[in-house]
């Protein structure tokens, strides 16, 4: 097959890693695939190489100064809508703003979209793109059934449900390897969060725990977004101030030294209010690191058994010190087979090569 994949950035969020992790292996199982990316910043390039079996189109989307969101979202649908071209037997949008780019060139008929997870936006603009790439495309695909459950009952679709892969291999090497080491050695036993500081990763809630587990280093890694969270930033590092933590804000981590940032890490915490999968949850126990996560039925759904849950600061700090004080002055993962062995098990079990073929079924059953 000729398969087109679109997503909406160039940078590390869950959505574009699924995109071309999918796209590889399509091409691992012998069919032709194209990578269309809206390029920001001035971008040549993804986050991380992407193998030569897959072709890449990058869109430029130039900056202006001024611009507000809203107007950055109808211009990057009509960059990427007027630059899409080529003869495909799939084209399949991993977001709204891509979905809305292939509709305008096209038109929504044949057009399969996944929903990765549900929002509610407050810029029109971006609440309308929202509305019509659940509404208009021909097939959806959820990696959840939690988020397909939330789009039957909102608009009446009927999504196949295809769970996200992960490179388990590459995060257990990391482990397997002391590529946590040198970070360990540089923050301690630290608590790791993935994502960056937005409302949806749940960040002063998790700044907010912390205050109740002194002297436990947080890192937060990642960040890179369409959206100004600015507001939102200043509330976190303000109350972050007030209760005496000092988050180390790594920003985006080089792809290459992402796997060791996570294997280093003693409790990968998991905060998120939604979420449609939680992929970079799911790296944290392919690299045996004990996972606290936010009472959602979408992670219940995905993580059932292999995660501590937690509601509010005052759960999370009780999951989180629960899991240091089980490992003593080591700090050995081990220690908590629930979180490793388990864990481990769990990511290894989802893989992208079992993805894409659940995939081409669907393809092919049109």
């Amino acid at each position: 097959m000729r398969i087109a994949l679109l997503t909406y950035s160039t940078k590390p969020r869950g959505g574009v890693v699924h995109t071309l992790a999918l796209g590889e292996a399509f091409a691992r199982a012998g069919h032709e695939v194209t990578v269309w990316a809206l390029a920001r910043g001035g971008d040549t390039g993804f986050f991380r190489p992407v193998s030569a079996d897959v072709a890449v189109r990058l869109v430029p989307v130039p900056e202006i100064d001024g611009e507000s969101v809203g107007e950055r979202i109808l211009r990057s649908i009509a960059l990427l809508g007027d630059a899409f071209e080529g003869a495909f037997d799939v084209v399949h949008a991993q977001d709204c703003l891509t979905a809305n780019a292939v509709g305008r060139a096209r038109g929504y008929a044949g057009l399969w979209r996944t929903v990765h997870h549900l929002d509610e936006f407050t810029t029109p603009e971006l609440a309308a793109c929202h509305e019509r790439a659940i509404v208009e495309p021909a097939a959806l695909v959820c990696v959840s059934e939690a988020v397909a459950a939330e789009v039957r009952s909102g608009w009446g679709r009927a999504p196949a449900v295809i769970g996200n892969g992960v490179d388990a291999a590459r995060f257990a090497a990391a482990a397997a390897s002391g590529a946590g080491e040198p970070w360990r050695a540089r923050h301690g036993r630290y608590v790791l969060a993935v994502g960056g500081i937005e409302p949806r990763k749940g960040t002063l809630e998790l700044v907010e725990a912390m205050a109740l587990l002194p002297g436990v280093p947080l890192l937060i890694a990642g960040g890179d977004t369409l959206f100004d969270y600015r507001p939102y930033r200043e509330e976190v590092f303000a109350r972050a101030a007030a209760l005496g933590v000092s988050p180390v804000v790594l920003g985006p981590v080089d792809d290459a030294e992402l796997p060791g940032l996570v294997a280093g890490a003693a409790v990968f915490a998991f905060p998120s209010t939604k979420e449609g999968f939680g992929l970079a949850a799911m790296e944290a126990l392919a690299a045996g690191v004990p996972l606290v996560t936010r009472d959602l039925p979408v992670l219940r759904e995905v993580f059932a058994g292999a995660a501590r849950f937690a509601d509010g600061p005052a759960g999370f700090a009780r999951e989180i010190g629960q899991v240091l004080d089980g490992f003593g002055d080591g700090g050995d993962p081990e220690l908590d087979p629930a979180h490793a062995t388990v864990g481990r098990a769990l990511a290894g079990a989802h893989t992208w090569d079992a993805a894409a073929a659940a995939h081409l079924d669907l393809y092919r059953r049109g």
